[in-house]
């Protein structure tokens, strides 16, 4: 009889992927700490990747591991590296990950069609009503659900589902939708000055949200792998 106490499953998880062109230790914690500045409770403990695909330097991985651990961050590994990088990342206890390959037009179609195939039968998500004003300091999450917040979500509060977010008043603190990785989840608000929006691990900040679209209503969704805001229908 097979033991099912101990499970080793792939799965997936949204990963923030670091793109930076000098590599050096120094450069990374200043670059890194210009970053957290603006949102360092987003940010805390978070797993990031490195891209290298084109650094034709072997970086000093340990150092740069030491200013991840020293700034709060998990450096989990890199991504797009040559056979030489690979060997060096690995010496230095990293992963290291593939990128995603583009795909054939015949296979994307197949792709297609097999989603479309599952949204038929994929379960009716669940809803979460906050009917409150949701203040500094104070995180609502939605578990496997859908997020309603009939409010504010005031500066320093922090909005997370891990389906859309629909917030009734104001946006002027976080958001973080599609939390388990759910690229197709979006944000709606009907004022939008938010310090921070995420759609399954990629996120824009107020400096990138201020355009077209601040302080008025809108809807913030994700194609191909960049947020994209457009009008509250």
């Amino acid at each position: 009889m097979s033991d099912h106490s101990f499970e080793l499953k792939g799965s997936l998880f949204p990963l923030s992927v670091l793109y930076c062109q000098d590599l050096s230790a120094a450069a990374v914690k200043t670059q890194l700490q210009q970053k957290l500045a603006q949102a360092p409770a987003f940010f805390y403990r978070a797993p990031v990747v490195i891209n290298v695909e084109s650094i034709t330097q072997t970086p000093d991985f340990a150092a740069i591991a030491e200013v991840f651990n020293e700034l709060e961050l998990v450096l989990v590994g890199v991504c797009g590296a040559s056979a030489e990088l690979k060997k060096a990342a690995q010496a230095a206890g990293l992963a290291s990950l593939q990128l995603s390959k583009s795909k054939t037009p015949a296979k994307e179609s197949k792709e297609k069609e097999t989603k479309t195939e599952a949204a038929v039968v994929a379960p009716v998500m669940e809803t979460k009503v906050v009917e409150q004003n949701i203040r500094s300091g104070q995180q609502i999450y939605a578990k496997g659900a859908d997020l309603v917040i009939r409010g504010t979500v005031g500066a320093g509060a922090e909005v997370i589902a891990d389906g859309n977010i629909h917030i009734y008043g104001t946006l002027r603190g976080k958001a973080i939708a599609g939390a388990a990785g759910d690229s197709q989840k979006r944000v709606f608000c009907h004022k939008l000055e938010a310090e921070l929006i995420s759609i399954a691990g990629s996120y824009w900040l107020s400096d990138s949200l201020q355009g077209e679209y601040w302080g008025k209503s809108a809807c913030i969704g994700l194609q191909d792998d960049k947020l994209v805001l457009a009008d509250l229908l």
